[in-house]
């Protein structure tokens, strides 16, 4: 028997390139997602989410395939309401599918995987050593992104590039940037780049790449 997926995003994500990479050891029929603001209009998204004196600003991706600034408190809030509701339904594992500096949230039955618990420490026993370039869609992130790698023995060099409004050859750019900075991996940390990592490989740069999902 397969075991259930809940995916659960904040924004819009391109899940057309993802599901394939989980369909090779779940059933479709089992993985559901549910996204908080994906199917909101960036009005109800702002009445609802926005950014108040004490709060934390993040960064997400809305329907009209903009960025937005909402509250990270709210989305939190109301991230765990729908762990809670997901929990309730029977998933076996809820994944939180973000980039984002989350990870308070709890699951009383099912498997809840928060990407900042695993993903930087697993890239950390990975890259081992090496010099890691990350490739970050918007400058914003840049704070985030430091505070998030500083488990890596050794800090990581960034260049950006968006891979929902940059053309192919500033991912080009990108990525020669960070080589140029000594990086023999490179790590595109934003979901959007599934759909572009091919991009990269098709260059034969020597060196490792590494998209990440969540």
């Amino acid at each position: 028997m397969s075991a259930s997926l809940a995916i659960l995003t904040i924004g819009v994500v391109p899940m057309s390139e993802v599901l394939p990479l989980l369909t090779e050891y779940i059933d479709e029929q089992h993985i559901t997602h549910h996204s908080l603001l994906g199917k909101m209009s960036r009005e109800d998204v702002m009445a609802d989410y926005a950014v108040e004196p004490g709060d934390d600003p993040l960064l997400t991706l809305l329907n009209d395939n903009q960025i937005a600034h909402v509250s990270r408190q709210k989305v939190e809030r109301d991230l765990q309401s729908v762990v809670e509701v997901l929990d309730n339904q029977g998933y076996d594992v809820i994944i939180l599918m973000s980039t984002a500096a989350i990870k308070s949230m709890a699951a009383r039955n099912s498997i809840l995987l928060e990407p900042l618990r695993i993903i930087p420490p697993l890239v950390a026993s990975i890259v081992d050593g090496h010099q890691v370039g990350v490739i970050v869609p918007v400058a914003e992130l840049l704070a985030a992104q430091e505070k998030k790698w500083q488990v890596l023995q050794m800090p990581p060099v960034y260049s950006l590039a968006n891979p929902v409004h940059g053309s192919e050859q500033q991912l080009i750019d990108a990525g020669q940037a960070l080589l140029d900075q000594g990086a023999d991996v490179i790590m595109l940390d934003c979901l959007g780049f599934i759909s572009v990592i091919g991009i990269f490989y098709s260059r034969r740069w020597m060196c490792r790449f590494y998209s990440l999902m969540f």
